[in-house]
């Protein structure tokens, strides 16, 4: 499990009907899953803290000046604004480990490179969530998003446990975390609007928030359809 990179990346290749392709290299530094932008130029108004400012955010407009996500997000979003979100396209995702490949609409691809940015880009509430990137699932279902968050999730109250912090293992705040982020989609959701002519980039976001709006629940609820899974292992005693 030793990795002497200091860097990871998940490039993220999308090739239209119609043949267009754009092309998104995402460079995060391994030691704290932070994105690595490979630009420093100015941004415009849209990408300002205060403009459509998320009803959770945690940031203060007088020491952060922009959004930290819509300044990551500007090139993403500027090449999608004129696009339909149901146009088809194959999504290429590479990683250093493997490569995903598939057709699907273009608002469940975006949705998924929107969702890596956000994780990785300096906003507090959604760095619950920084963890999972390191093992990024791309089309991911309902049911494997609710495995991968609930079980990165009790990772994290393990360590806590091995620090002498109090851990959560009714993941209380797993549920309140999925609330909060569901703010952060609104909000994000209202800046992609005010620049797009077309729908993609918002109805993007649109798909993040149904997973954030569904998690909730389904970690109280449908996290026990799950329990089938440790069958074998829930019988077995460790003998001291």
């Amino acid at each position: 499990m030793n990795n002497n990179s200091k860097t990871t990346y998940i490039n993220y290749h999308f090739v239209f009907e119609d043949k267009t392709e754009a092309h998104f290299p995402i460079n995060l530094r391994i030691s704290d899953l932070v994105f690595l932008p490979q630009n420093n130029k100015k941004h415009p108004p849209w990408t300002k803290l205060e403009f459509n400012q998320c009803e959770s955010c945690q940031l203060n407009p007088n020491v952060t000046s922009h959004c930290p996500i819509a300044v990551n997000l500007e090139d993403i979003i500027t090449t999608f604004k004129d696009r339909k979100s149901y146009e088809r396209v194959l999504l290429r995702v590479e990683t250093p480990e493997r490569v995903y490949e598939k057709d699907i609409p273009l608002q469940h691809g975006l949705g998924s490179l929107l969702g890596i940015i956000m994780v990785t880009t300096g906003c507090p509430t959604m760095s619950i969530l920084k963890p999972m990137v390191r093992f990024h699932l791309p089309f991911a279902t309902l049911e494997e998003t609710l495995y991968r968050s609930v079980s990165c999730y009790l990772l994290g109250q393990y360590f806590r446990l091995k620090k002498g912090q109090q851990p959560d293992w009714h993941l209380e705040g797993l549920a309140q975390a999925y609330e909060d982020i569901q703010m952060i989609n609104v909000g994000m959701t209202d800046r992609m609007r005010s620049i797009s002519e077309e729908d993609a980039n918002a109805n993007a976001m649109v798909v993040l928030d149904i997973f954030a709006k569904a998690l909730p629940s389904s970690i109280f609820v449908d996290v026990k359809e799950l329990e089938y899974l440790f069958q074998d292992i829930s019988e077995f005693t460790l003998e001291v």
